[in-house]
């Protein structure tokens, strides 16, 4: 008898009959993925950072050594923060082909609400900055002082000056509320993650020379408000519009301190009285006053309602 036949069914076909020496199927490492078997969210930021990293580095290699030695301090602003941007948005380019992902899903969208959301942004950071500091005004605690320049230089810093602040908010923004938090968010959830970047946002924020933790603390709510944006709309432009035109009102248009520091070109010699510092945030700036956290919570109105959210579905 040939004992290696295998085992026909009645049909005269070949029976499939398991292998006793066939090895389970391995699992996924569990350090390594998650349990519907991509790799969990901690590593892909680790190597996210390892790209953004890498590319600032041939970046500065191949612009900042030859030529931030003689800039300006605006044009060294907007020489950092273009290198902080491309290197930040071109590592999640890097890590979209490896995952698989649309770009856009990391919060900078090319759609065509895109240019009205930024639109809206920098309507309410403009809203913003100048409810702070015509609330300074009323209260006898600033005063716009006389231009610094006059003719073709105010067109000339203004222009410098939205340059500067666009490119802060865009690599800010996408560098705490783009890629890693979406990718944090798959982890361990929205809001949680936009808790703990909002944290490192405050936190980063602290080593700018003349920064207090009052400001800080404001700078903590403001990440949260970003990240409110960001959950309505859907893309980072409304917050983008919103940090830009608030960084513009601060350092050009009303000449005051941004998180501690007085730029050069702004528009005016303004001066804040001395004194009343929960007003007017002192030498820290508007974002250390208590009326910013009115401001915020106006704000996070302002979106709630303007940007409703999206009706759940039922299965």
């Amino acid at each position: 008898m040939d004992f290696s036949a295998a085992p026909q069914r009645q049909d005269g076909s070949a029976k499939e009959v398991p292998l006793l020496n066939q090895p389970p199927p391995v699992s996924p490492n569990p350090i390594l993925y998650n349990s519907t078997g991509e790799i969990r969210s901690g590593w892909r930021i680790l190597t996210y950072f390892s790209v953004v990293f890498f590319l600032y580095a041939l970046e500065f290699v191949a612009v900042a050594f030859f030529l931030q030695r003689n800039l300006s301090v605006i044009f060294k602003i907007i020489l950092d923060e273009s290198m902080m941007f491309l290197a930040a948005f071109g590592g999640a380019l890097v890590m979209s082909r490896l995952e698989c992902r649309a770009s856009a899903l990391y919060g900078l969208p090319l759609r065509s609400a895109s240019g009205k959301q930024f639109c809206q942004g920098m309507f309410l950071g403009f809203c913003e900055v100048s409810f702070l500091v015509g609330a300074m005004k009323l209260f006898g605690s600033y005063s716009f002082g006389s231009l610094s320049f006059h003719g073709a230089k105010i067109v000339q810093w203004a222009l410098l000056w939205i340059v500067a602040s666009i490119l802060i908010a865009l690599a800010e923004e996408f560098l705490f509320r783009g890629y890693v938090q979406y990718t944090l968010a798959q982890g361990i959830g929205y809001w949680p993650a936009a808790v703990i970047l909002s944290l490192f946002f405050g936190l980063v924020h602290r080593t700018n020379p003349g920064e207090n933790w009052f400001g800080v603390a404001n700078i903590v709510f403001t990440g949260l408000l970003w990240a409110f944006t960001l959950r309505r709309t859907g893309s980072l432009w409304l917050a983008v519009g919103w940090h830009a035109t608030f960084d513009f009102g601060e350092s050009f248009l009303y000449s005051v301190p941004n998180s501690g520091g007085v730029f050069e070109g702004h528009l005016s010699n303004a001066t804040i009285a001395h004194g009343r510092t929960w007003l007017t945030g002192g030498d820290v700036g508007p974002e250390a006053s208590v009326l910013a956290f009115v401001t915020l919570a106006i704000g996070a109105i302002f979106v709630h309602f303007w940007f409703p959210a999206e009706p759940k579905t039922r299965n």
